[in-house]
């Protein structure tokens, strides 16, 4: 059994003013400029807490032969442009076409991806992929939790797979999911029939946490439904609401062996279910004076965690925003960190004049005007490093990354780790290559939304979802809609759903 597995990830920002182009992912693939597939795929992912890890111990154990051609990802950040887009589909299916026939495919990718030319990029690809295999090969696609599914997605995949956490800590589970359902399809074991809803329902990330109510119940639900006879794997996708496209939002997939009835009827049940939390699912924020405040007022076992979800990296923000920052600096607040602010001219700046030097700096705000003002200040460089770490927390366990060359600047009592790369702190890694022992402070501004939850939040005395400016703000007030599908809940109150 021969079985080819590939993906171009992204999770695209189209409220951010910054392209994505092909050198994003060479830089953010550590796959080489030539993003080769074959062994530097198996080399990078064996054995990781991720998509492509689970598909290379699925086809372990199975076993088959799988064939990695492509995996590569760019942080997420504006739309894709479409010669990088089209540059890389090309080199996969190029790669598709020297190894037919093949038995299957394993397609690892995003699920909010827009290109220029592409509103649905996942579908663009999906289809690609069927015109070189065929009609009959099936096709088994996983996806993240903020997919904005289409129905040209479904109609042309034999099962899609979406994860079941937010913060991922799962993909490894999906990955080897995916490569023993595709095996016992390519068998004859089983027949998967899809089906799918789209609900006229948009929700925001903090909420979408699946450490959190109401989506701990909502997935154990979910899990529930794949333990019964007859079905093969059920998708919640909350949907990536930053992405202006017609097909941004919550959908639900259920998937029965050879029983469509059933799938159908599961499908309204689930859909139902998550329909009757809408309301549960809209979050609270805090600012950050208040933050300070409740810090000020508290003895706490752990630091506090301020998630400014605003300026989220991991949602396609800059991740220099500076709102939070100097709010820190004008209180007098002490142990307070900043992790990380993406500024490689400071960064550059702070290297260059070494550990213990004194310097004046221009800090942040500078990629846009909607993410707070740089701020001008004397800073003391107190540790530099080159950035280089591995993930050792639940989500993404095991992958080499690197933050560019990054300081630990002192600015006006407050610490600021200042990066060359643009990276969601999600893991405590990031903080302590920096020299920075995050369970020895008192608050910590994290530029993520939720998923730091599953590093930093065992460590954290109280978490508070961040009400800052920024284009990956979990305010629907904040976003200038066009072109998503209307009606739409929240953004039209009198919006109704029944299921099919």
């Amino acid at each position: 059994m021969r079985i080819a597995s590939g993906g171009i990830q992204h999770e695209t920002n189209t409220f951010a003013s910054t392209p994505t182009t092909i050198n994003d992912f060479v830089r953010d693939s550590n796959c080489g400029a030539n993003l080769d597939g074959g062994s530097v795929i198996f080399e990078r992912f064996r054995g990781t807490a991720t998509i492509h890890g689970g598909y290379i111990a699925g086809a372990e154990a199975e076993p088959f032969e799988l064939i990695p051609l492509l995996c590569t990802r760019a942080q997420p950040a504006g739309v894709v442009e479409q010669r990088s887009f089209n540059e890389l589909l090309n080199r996969f299916l190029d790669r598709m076409r020297t190894i037919q026939p093949v038995d299957g495919v394993l397609l690892d990718l995003h699920g909010a991806m827009v290109s220029d030319q592409h509103d649905d990029a996942e579908g663009a690809i999906i289809a690609a992929t069927r015109d070189v295999v065929g009609d009959e090969v099936p096709v088994v696609v996983t996806l993240d939790l903020h997919s904005n599914i289409s129905l040209r997605m479904v109609q042309l995949s034999n099962v899609i797979i979406g994860y079941d956490t937010y913060p991922h800590v799962d993909m490894h589970e999906r990955g080897i999911e995916a490569a023993h359902l595709m095996a016992r399809i390519v068998r004859g074991e089983v027949n998967p029939v899809q089906e799918y809803r789209q609900l006229p329902l948009i929700t925001l990330p903090p909420m979408q946490c699946t450490l959190r109510e109401p989506m701990q119940s909502l997935i154990r639900r979910v899990n529930k439904l794949e333990q019964q006879p007859g079905i093969l794997t059920a998708t919640v996708s909350m949907g990536f609401p930053f992405a202006d496209i017609p097909d941004a939002g919550v959908s639900i997939l259920v998937t029965s062996d050879n029983d469509r009835e059933l799938a159908a009827d599961q499908a309204n049940r689930l859909a139902q279910m998550l329909w009757d939390l809408r309301d549960d699912l809209r979050p609270r924020l805090t600012t950050i004076q208040d933050v300070i405040q409740y810090v000020r007022d508290h003895e706490a076992n752990g630091p506090v965690l301020y998630a400014d979800g605003s300026d989220n990296p991991g949602g396609g923000a800059p991740c220099d925003g500076t709102v939070a920052l100097a709010a820190l600096i004008d209180s007098g607040i002490e142990r307070a960190v900043v992790g990380v602010l993406f500024d490689p001219e400071t960064a550059a700046q702070a290297h260059a004049a070494g550990i213990g030097s004194s310097i004046h700096v221009r800090l942040g705000g500078k990629t846009d005007d909607r993410h707070g003002d740089p701020i001008e200040a004397d800073a003391y460089v107190r540790a530099l490093c080159d950035g280089r770490f591995v993930y050792r927390g639940p989500m993404m366990q095991g992958i080499e990354d690197h933050l560019g060359p990054t300081a630990t600047l002192v600015v006006g009592g407050v610490e600021v780790v200042v990066t060359s790369v643009r990276r969601q702190c999600l893991d405590a890694q990031i903080l302590r290559v920096a020299d920075i022992e995050p369970s020895d402070r008192k608050l910590i501004v994290l530029k993520s939304a939720v998923h730091f939850r599953a590093d930093f939040g065992p460590m954290a005395s109280a978490i508070f979802d961040a009400d800052t400016p920024g284009i990956h703000r979990p305010d629907f007030d904040s976003l200038d809609y066009h072109n998503v599908r209307r009606p739409i809940y929240p953004l039209d109150t009198n919006t109704v759903w029944q299921p099919v």
